[in-house]
């Protein structure tokens, strides 16, 4: 032991004196060199990461990604607050496919130059964040906006010294706030700018958008505020040591209790929700389907929706209509599949229980978008595109219209007909003489939106709209109205209309009415869909804005009002041996803030002791008939 430990020592001081002191031995290299270039010689790609500046001087992020050898190529792009380098990189590789996302294949099959870039003050971007800036004007006292950055960003890529891969001609396409950003264009488009397909765009964030649904606040986007403004790139919701939402909500008073519990209350974005509950200015000056009305453009248009849309139910279709108002129905063409939100960039085969007949995301995308593309990009086949294609839910297939909705409360081939609720549960289109059901509606106790624990991660999020309704049916403030077994198919195709005359003891309150098709008690190809109750069509209403939604007021107690509001957009056939269904509520929550039910001048800032019952009363027969209008036309109608 002795003779070893000697060595060791011997071979130390070796290694110290032999050649030289330790201190004149030079320091270790880092491993880390200044710049790593993995080789790029066999993609089949060139990726470039440039600055675009604006006309204020900003400079945007821009991810451009061109195929080998690319020339005369037309340009697609898309903007966005989601990471415009993680949306051009799907994962590591030599290949082009595997590099962009799912929903770009059609376009790198054809020899399209992608393009993404982060919005102004988002990830590598400069500049200033603001949550869905609003247009230059009395909302935006600057120079700059979502128009004129899409504008100078085309400008740059169409300029042969920076691009000259292209040929000159952009399209550009995004789901969502990347929607949002393709009409933004459409206000002032590029001449450049050739082609749009907004996918279940922001139009109006009160009205039926991400933020509200009439009035009524979605709970479910508190989190992704804090997160999409608390933080120049990716944020995290915090965490409360509550899983079951529905619980961490209830205990709470308004929403703003929450922001503030979890910092929130500090965004700019948040104090500006809080200080504009109703319908004012600020809302009413950013919506878009107001601002393309008074200045249509003559882009080629596909405005995408799904009928299941968790998120963006109302923009498209809004735009759409409002369009066709203004007689721009040669350039604007309406697609709405049996998708959740932004399922469209992704596979469509399925949606919650229902199995389709292909992969319908896929369909639209190169049978509807890719055409479009090719011929106002490239100078491909002319194509013809009905007005609105609307997938049929109960028929399983695209139905193809030259002239939509088939039925709408004036100037459609059918009027709207009214179902009316009616006795013990009943509900058909006679009317009853007068009587009356009531429940009692308990914001203690609300109805949930989804079976409890309900938790917004909880991968439930992206097809709850198509969640079976028994788990609402039976409980007692929730009002159940059914038709007797259809002996013959019903078809549905427009929007219906929830007509509620109800009174309550309270002050406020919500109303949720459900459109429902019921399966029946045993199918014998798929077992676990006999008595399912698929929600076609549903919304929720605040009651204060029964007369304006720029100014609400409170509801005279015990007296009946009349609730009216569109419900979402329905194309389906109901078959025999199903039922129809409605079903009607006062709370849908925790998706919903709850409604006090005591006026307060804001349900934001509602405090627990606010919150109170209140029994609420639904008039039925006589000349105050609760109905659902059905945009109902004969079964054999084609499309």
């Amino acid at each position: 032991m002795k003779l070893k430990f000697e060595w060791i020592v011997a071979v130390a001081l070796l290694a110290g004196t032999g050649t030289g002191t330790a201190s004149e031995q030079p320091a270790p290299a880092g491993d880390i060199p200044a710049e790593f270039k993995p080789p790029i010689d066999a993609r089949n790609y060139v990726k470039r990461e440039e600055m675009i500046p604006m006309r204020d001087g900003t400079k945007l992020f821009t991810v451009i990604v061109i195929p080998k050898g690319a020339s005369n190529a037309p340009i697609i792009l898309t903007r966005t607050p989601y990471n415009a380098a993680e949306r051009a990189n799907r994962m590591i590789s030599p290949n082009i496919l595997s590099t962009l996302p799912l929903a770009d294949e059609q376009f790198i099959n054809a020899g399209y130059i992608r393009v993404y870039q982060d919005v102004r003050g988002k990830y590598g971007s400069e500049g200033d964040y603001v949550l869905t800036r609003p247009v230059i004007g009395p909302l935006n006292g600057t120079k700059v906006d979502h128009v004129t950055d899409a504008h100078d960003t085309i400008d740059w890529l169409v300029d042969k010294a920076n691009l000259p891969e292209s040929n000159g001609r952009v399209g550009m396409i995004g789901s969502s706030y990347e929607g949002f950003t393709v009409v933004m264009a459409l206000l002032d488009p590029h001449p450049a700018l050739k082609v749009a397909v907004p996918e279940s765009p922001m139009i109006d964030g009160w009205m039926g958008d991400d933020w509200f649904h009439y009035g009524a606040f979605r709970l479910a986007n508190i989190g992704w505020i804090g997160t999409q403004t608390g933080y120049k790139g990716a944020g995290k919701k915090p965490g409360t040591g509550i899983y079951d939402h529905y619980e961490e909500f209830r205990r709470l008073g308004g929403a703003n209790e929450w922001a503030k519990k979890s910092g929130f209350d500090q965004l700019p974005a948040w104090q500006r929700m809080v200080a504009h509950p109703a319908y004012d200015a600020y809302w009413q000056g950013q919506a878009l389907d107001k601002l393309l009305a008074a200045n249509p453009s003559n882009i080629p248009t596909l405005w995408e929706q799904g009928l299941w849309d968790q998120e963006d139910m109302y923009g498209a279709i809004t735009a759409w209509e409002a369009l066709k108002a203004k007689g721009k129905t040669g350039n604007n063409f309406l697609v709405m599949g049996p998708w959740r939100h932004s399922q469209i960039n992704r596979e469509g085969r399925a949606l919650g229980p229902m199995q389709w007949e292909g992969d319908t995301a896929a369909q639209f995308r190169e049978q509807m978008v890719l055409p479009l593309f090719n011929q106002y990009l490239k100078d491909g086949p002319a194509v013809t595109l009905p007005a609105a294609t609307i997938y049929n839910t109960g028929e399983d297939r695209w139905d193809r219209f030259a002239h939509w909705p088939l039925a709408c409360e004036q100037g459609c081939p059918s009027p709207l007909k009214p179902m009316y609720l009616k006795a013990d549960g009943g509900l058909g289109f006679d009317k009853d003489a007068e009587g009356a059901d009531s429940y009692v509606s308990d914001p203690a106790k609300p109805v949930p939106h989804l079976p409890r624990p309900v938790n917004f991660d909880d991968g439930r999020w992206g097809d709850w709209l198509l969640s079976d309704q028994r788990h609402a049916d039976g409980r007692p403030d929730v009002m159940t109205y059914q038709t007797p077994v259809l002996t013959e198919a019903v078809r549905l195709s427009g929007a219906p209309i929830a007509e509620l005359f109800a009174k309550t003891t309270g002050t406020d309150g919500d109303f949720v009415v459900k459109l429902i098709d019921v399966y029946p008690d045993e199918v014998a190809n798929d077992p676990k869909m006999g008595g399912y109750q698929l929600a076609l069509s549903l919304d929720i209403f605040r009651g204060r804005y029964r007369d304006s939604f720029e100014k609400p007021s409170a509801i005279p107690a015990g007296k009946t009002q009349r609730y009216r509001f569109r419900l979402p957009v329905v194309n389906h056939v109901f078959q025999p041996g199903h039922r129809i269904m409605v079903q009607v509520q006062s709370s849908l929550f925790p998706l919903y803030d709850r409604n006090p039910q005591k006026y307060v001048t804001n349900i934001f800032l509602a405090k627990r002791e606010d919150y109170q019952k209140a029994t609420v009363t639904l008039e039925r027969g006589g000349a105050s008939a609760s109905a659902v209008w059905l945009p109902l036309v004969p079964a054999s109608t084609g499309p």
